[in-house]
């Protein structure tokens, strides 16, 4: 798909999807300025928005700060804990809310997950928004449907889009 300067661009992240796959498969984070910088790729930035969930611990609030100085606007919630251990934390919906909020304002969507669930979500901007759909994974982590459904793909997997991680 042509990407051109006049194209009005929405990124929204899975922050804990991308950054566990980072670490699982690579060992490495993910540099999130540097995808966004691609996400963008010289057109205009309308919205950035990183789904977080907050789990209380030292570090995570330098990190979300080093997101919202890249550029993001943050959206947080706390990890849920239940009674027989189970954590949850996913911002699925709130992701997709936001993109079909977002979608009048926008040309482009990028995703930045490699979650199958979101295909539906890449469907109805395709068809009932009219934007073209960009998504950004780690190829061996992503949905293989996600991928077929999406007008661009880019495969994080790439060193450019890793951090090593400092012990």
């Amino acid at each position: 798909m042509a990407k051109h300067k006049d194209q009005r661009v929405g990124v929204f992240v899975d922050v804990q999807n991308m950054y566990h796959s980072a670490k699982h498969l690579f060992g490495a984070r993910v540099n999130f300025k540097k995808v966004l910088q691609e996400a963008v790729a010289g057109r205009k930035l309308i919205k950035a928005l990183a789904y977080v969930v907050k789990s209380h611990t030292h570090e995570e609030e330098g990190f979300f700060e080093a997101l919202r100085s890249q550029g993001f606007d943050m959206r947080v919630k706390d990890l849920q804990i239940f009674a027989g251990g189970m954590k949850k934390g996913d911002w699925d919906v709130g992701m997709a809310i936001d993109a079909v909020k977002w979608a009048d304002k926008l040309d482009v969507v990028v995703l930045v997950t490699g979650d199958g669930d979101f295909v539906p979500l890449v469907r109805y901007l395709q068809e009932n928004k009219a934007c073209q759909v960009e998504i950004m994974s780690f190829l061996s982590s992503s949905s293989s449907k996600l991928i077929e459904e999406a007008d661009e793909f880019t495969d994080l997997s790439d060193k450019k889009y890793l951090l090593s991680i400092k012990n």
